[in-house]
């Protein structure tokens, strides 16, 4: 699935990461800051949108 991940260093920012999505982290079906996911590219953030 493609997504759009904000990442630990850009929370201030709000920059957006996109890639796809190979592991989900968060373990409750919710979080209330998005739910944590690794991308293709390791990178690690939580999910803002997805993308078609």
């Amino acid at each position: 699935m493609d997504v759009a991940i904000v990442l630990k260093e850009d929370q201030a920012s709000g920059y957006l990461t996109y890639g796809k999505v190979v592991q989900i982290l968060t373990k409750s079906a919710t979080h209330p800051h998005g739910i944590k996911v690794r991308l293709s590219t390791g990178e690690v953030g939580r999910v803002k949108e997805f993308v078609k």
